[in-house]
């Protein structure tokens, strides 16, 4: 995605043994188009060399606040000045009181205290023991660090290098890369709650077998981590898929369109947008078997009945809030031919103001793809891109059209 092309990076690294993790979280910033400078205590160095963050990063490593190439001897200003961001991981408990004590007793604390507060964001991704992390004291400098204005990312739970499990382990890098991404995305659903339909729906034959589609669930899942990237609080509601929960969504798995439906109409009578990307099954069979349908020798094949299934989208859409203009619903079309003419009809059809058309056949499965976007005043065509890239261009079209 290079989503971190042209940024620079101050990656920070304090005593434990997670720096091992900073090694990989370094290659991805760089892969992901950062040019990154990292900086380490005195403590990390007891954990990982600096040699090997060199190496990856492409930069040389910083670690002594009387650094003899800085001419001007004020490392803590020339690097502090150059970044972006700033990332602590890991940042201990020690270095978490450091910073909210304002104690400047090395070139990482002192960058971080030097740093234009107004356009360098601090992130901070603590590692430490499990009965550190709960410590009353650790959990009231945390409060003040974020009161402080840093990003606070969180801790990972499970097996501890102590032999212990519980709270307080590093995030891993695909994690902090996510949320450090997400931070210089615009925040132009700050304060919204979206809820997000994904992927297909599966509707049982018999205890074996079912009906479903081809959807993978990628663009949804695309559109939640979008719109989380963009300040809001969101649920996908999600089919059958193999994905992996976007950072910082709440996810309700499903089976039926039945089931998305129920799980839908309990999370949106508090949301400002509802966009249903999902490839909900049109038809069911009328009846479920108790047990596998068998053949028997004869060679008939047996006769399966068809109902329809609830229509999830249309049924929101005629809701009273979003009736009333409080409810922004956006829709999806697959289609396999006519994308424009089908598109504009279905989004007549459902009585909603934005639909986004695409050719199924084309799109599903894979990472990238092409769209329309269908409104009263026309249609909008998308260009062929990832789909993460689309999702970010259809919360921004979004945004603009939701009131403030």
């Amino acid at each position: 995605m290079d989503d971190l092309q042209g940024k620079h990076i101050v990656l920070g690294l304090t005593g434990g043994i997670a720096c091992y993790k900073s090694a990989e979280l370094c290659r991805g910033l760089v892969k992901e188009g950062a040019t990154v400078q990292v900086v380490m205590t005195a403590a990390a160095e007891q954990f990982i060399t600096a040699v090997t963050m060199q190496a990856l990063s492409g930069r040389t490593v910083y670690t002594s606040q009387w650094d003899a190439r800085e001419p001007n001897n004020m490392p803590h200003i020339n690097l502090s000045r150059e970044a972006d961001a700033m990332l602590i991981a890991p940042c201990s408990a020690d270095f978490i009181a450091k910073l909210v004590h304002g104690r400047a007793d090395d070139l990482l604390s002192v960058m971080c205290l030097a740093r234009p507060v107004d356009r360098v964001p601090l992130l901070v991704a603590p590692a430490m023991n499990r009965e550190m992390w709960a410590h009353p004291a650790t959990q009231r400098n945390l409060v003040q660090l974020s009161a402080d204005g840093a990003q606070v990312l969180g801790v990972g739970s499970g097996f501890q290098a102590c032999g212990e499990t519980g709270d307080g382990r590093m995030l891993e890098p695909a994690q902090l890369l996510e949320d450090l991404v997400a931070s210089f995305q615009p925040k132009v659903l700050k304060g919204k709650r979206v809820v997000v339909t994904a992927g297909p729906t599966f509707e049982a034959l018999d205890p074996i077998r079912g009906i479903t589609n081809h959807s993978s669930g990628k663009m949804g899942f695309a559109i939640a981590r979008a719109a989380r990237e963009a300040g809001a609080d969101v649920t996908v509601v999600a089919g059958p898929v193999h994905l992996d929960t976007p950072r910082g969504v709440q996810r309700i798995d499903v089976k039926s369109a039945r089931q998305m439906l129920d799980a839908t109409m309990g999370a949106v009578p508090t949301a400002d947008v509802f966009i249903a990307t999902a490839a909900v099954a049109d038809w069911r069979p009328a009846t479920e078997a108790d047990h596998k349908i068998k053949k028997d020798g004869s060679g008939d094949c047996p006769t399966i009945h068809f109902t329809e299934n609830p229509d999830i989208l249309h049924t929101v859409a005629q809701g009273e809030r979003a009736k009333q203009g409080r409810l922004f619903c956006v829709g999806f079309a697959a289609e396999s031919r006519d994308l424009a003419a089908n598109a504009q009809a279905k989004r007549e059809r459902k009585g909603i103001p934005l639909l986004v058309g695409n050719i199924g056949p084309t799109t599903f499965g894979k990472d990238d793809n092409e769209m329309l976007l269908v409104d009263a005043s026309g249609v909008q065509p998308l260009a062929r891109a990832s789909k993460l890239s689309l999702a970010r261009t259809l919360v921004q079209e979004i945004a603009k059209r939701i009131p403030a």
